[in-house]
């Protein structure tokens, strides 16, 4: 073989080596805005995230206010009094002494023993109120995935959220937790129904997101809009998951028994407490907020 064929022969091999590197680093089917690389194992074990570039729910404040919520310092005094006195307990159970004695005192489960009893209301006034006046980041999720009502009660489009997540649909609980507005507060909607919708609830993969909520956030608090307690079997499963529950109570409707029946069906691990709501205090107010008896099951 000649000088210039040997040369030749040794350029073409070295075309082949950088051919051979590139087709390595750009797998087929590859744009040039996803990667289907894997993530390296150092960032599997970071703490979850929410995507910078996500689309962010904006909260319109003056609505929500005008339907009762907590928005700054423009709500009715009066509610914002009611839910500081029950967010301290809440707050005092995750992360003060009592904390030592619950699993995941962190996550706490908002429920009642039927439908219609103010529920959601309750829960998204709570996460208000400790977004907006502690220090804490609060992570709230539409649990009630027969019934989801948190995007309409906070008016915002349906999106993907827990059930997306539970189906595996979404890789990432990151993907489908949304920052909104407000700072401290992020949300998980329910998704879209699916026929197993509230078996999935009782699944492992639920069992598992709630120790990586308690575990990966132990500065968070996780509230759970759970479906009512009496005929959904799901509802008390999710109770083992969480350190806390609240049991919203209608003033002149919920029956005393109901109520036993169901806390009965609660983990008797957890601690337990109750909202009472609907309360008519006035004319001029129409209604009010009362915690009491938040003390661990005995």
């Amino acid at each position: 073989m000649s000088t210039i064929e040997k040369a030749l022969a040794k350029q073409k091999q070295a075309e082949q080596k950088r051919s051979n590197v590139i087709d390595a680093q750009v797998p087929e089917n590859t744009s040039t805005n996803q990667s289907t690389s894997p993530l390296p194992s150092e960032a599997i074990n970071r703490p979850i995230q929410t995507t910078i570039d996500k689309e962010t729910i904006v909260l319109d404040g003056e609505g929500l206010t005008d339907r009762g919520f907590i928005y700054g310092s423009s709500s009715t005094h009066h509610i914002q009094e009611e839910f500081r006195h029950i967010k301290r307990k809440l707050l005092n159970n995750a992360f003060g002494p009592a904390a030592k004695t619950l699993k995941h005192s962190n996550l706490i489960m908002v429920s009642s023993s039927s439908p219609n009893e103010g529920k959601t209301f309750i829960s998204i006034n709570l996460a208000l109120s400790i977004a907006l006046e502690q220090e804490k980041t609060v992570l709230l999720v539409d649990a009630d995935v027969l019934r989801p009502s948190l995007h309409r009660e906070l008016q915002f489009e349906r999106k993907e959220g827990l059930l997306e997540y539970l189906l595996n649909k979404v890789q990432s609980i990151s993907e489908v937790i949304y920052n909104t507005n407000i700072t401290n507060l992020k949300l998980i909607p329910a998704g879209k129904p699916h026929h197993l919708t509230n078996e999935l609830l009782a699944s492992t993969k639920m069992a598992a997101l709630a120790e990586e909520l308690a575990q990966r956030y132990p500065d968070r608090i996780v509230i759970f809009d759970c479906p009512p307690i009496l005929g959904v079997t799901e509802t008390p499963v999710l109770s083992s998951l969480v350190g806390q529950a609240v049991v919203v109570v209608e003033e002149s409707k919920t029956k005393i028994d109901d109520v036993k029946k169901a806390v009965s069906q609660l983990d008797e691990n957890i601690a337990v407490g109750f909202v009472m709501n609907k309360t008519v205090m006035s004319k001029k107010d129409g209604y009010g907020y009362y915690g009491y008896g938040y003390n661990k099951k005995n």
